[in-house]
């Protein structure tokens, strides 16, 4: 099940993966997406499939490999980092929380 919701976001923010900074003021329009997981941790790379933004575990690992994934903020290339209900994963400037 997932839900979206509105929150308040860093007005500066560094992407990572892009190099380079985005402005972001105020409230936030793009909607932060809540995927649900069953236990009390998930791989990152198991959660980028569950979430549906990676179709293939080969594309995972270039993905996360070129620095393309960011975790709670800051770059992370290990594909087996667990991740805990209330981590963000950035995707393509798309925010994803583990719930």
């Amino acid at each position: 099940m997932c839900t979206a919701r509105l929150r308040r976001v860093n007005p500066v923010r560094s992407i990572a993966h892009s190099a380079r900074l985005r402005i972001r003021a105020g409230w936030d329009d793009v909607p932060m997406r809540d995927v649900d997981i069953r236990d009390d941790m998930i791989r990152l790379g198991q959660f980028l499939k569950l979430a549906g933004v990676i179709d293939s575990g080969g594309e995972t690992k270039e993905r996360i490999a070129a620095g393309e994934i960011e975790v709670n903020g800051e770059v992370d290339t290990r594909r087996g980092r667990q991740l805990h209900r209330g981590d963000v994963v950035t995707v393509d400037g798309e925010d994803i929380r583990v719930a």
